[in-house]
């Protein structure tokens, strides 16, 4: 099966959700208009990722201000689902293709970042949670669990998101492979030189393609301070889209699925090329609740 897939290097508009789910929709309606049936959006698209905030905080103290900036940026954050989640669906369905979005997910009195899948219909087929928030992260998110490591059937091919600096750990990348993925879709803020090779390794590794979307933001001052460089590998590690890091744009790449297997001839690390007799992995993919009400 051959089609094509997009992804949309763009910036949220921080602290203005609406006005995120209104650039969402027009560069949907462009990768669209150039045949694309995958769209793929960066981390944090909607919520936003507020880069450079400290929000106040010190070892041993908070700041009155920076309570605030969390409150602030807590009510940028969706529910899922939610009244934006269909606002998001409605764009799916209404352009008939499957979106991948990057999203500041709000539970109870958490925020999660998290990638979200929506089918062609305007379905929410699935949600991941980012388990591993990067240094300061940790303070304004909180942490995924196994429960929401999917691997999603869909005409299209078998699709999977991984978030950002996940990518950096083995052990998930692997429980990926053995979920199927084929469409491995990477939302990130990493504009470093460093992202290429470890998208073009990953793609290699799983024999998938890699779709990686990264925002491009710019401040108040007109500074950049998340320069993009959004990609698209296939299976090969060859680079179908290369990063570009001048400015917001969507790019579009042909996706061949046959290209996985004729890869897996010599290659698939859960299968024929594993030793599990030396190496094995358990995943827990149970919800991990602190509170259980039987």
């Amino acid at each position: 099966m051959t089609f094509r897939a997009a992804v949309v290097q763009a910036g949220s508009v921080l602290f203005d959700t609406p006005a995120s789910i209104a650039k969402l929709a027009d560069w949907t309606s462009a990768a669209v208009a150039e045949g694309a049936s995958l769209v793929v959006f960066p981390e944090a698209f909607i919520g936003g990722y507020p880069k450079g905030f400290d929000f106040g905080a010190r070892l041993g103290s908070r700041t009155p201000q920076g309570r605030e900036d969390f409150a602030r940026y807590f009510s940028s954050a969706i529910d899922v689902p939610g009244a934006e989640t269909e606002q998001i669906g409605e764009i799916a369905r209404k352009h008939h293709a499957h979106l991948v979005v990057g999203a500041i997910e709000r539970d109870g009195g958490t925020l999660y970042c998290s990638s979200l899948l929506f089918g062609s219909a305007g379905e929410l087929m699935a949600k991941h949670r980012k388990v591993m928030p990067t240094a300061l992260e940790r303070l304004v998110w909180g942490f995924g669990d196994g429960s929401t490591l999917h691997v999603t059937p869909t005409p299209l091919g078998n699709i999977g998101s991984v978030i950002c600096w996940e990518n950096y750990m083995p052990l998930l990348r692997a429980a990926m492979y053995a979920k199927g993925v084929e469409l491995y879709c990477a939302p990130t803020v990493d504009d470093r030189d460093v992202w290429l090779p470890t998208m073009r390794t990953i793609a290699v590794e799983g024999r998938c393609f890699v779709l990686s979307a990264c925002q491009y933001l710019t401040g108040d001052g007109g500074g950049v301070l998340i320069r993009g460089g959004s990609c698209i590998i296939d299976p090969f590690g060859e680079v179908l889209v290369a990063p570009s890091f001048d400015g917001e744009h969507v790019a579009i790449a042909e996706v061949d699925l046959r290209s996985i297997i004729r890869g897996k001839y010599d290659l698939d690390v859960v299968g024929h090329y594993a030793r599990p007799d030396i190496f094995t992995l358990h995943v827990n993919e149970q919800p991990m609740s602190p509170v259980i009400f039987d």
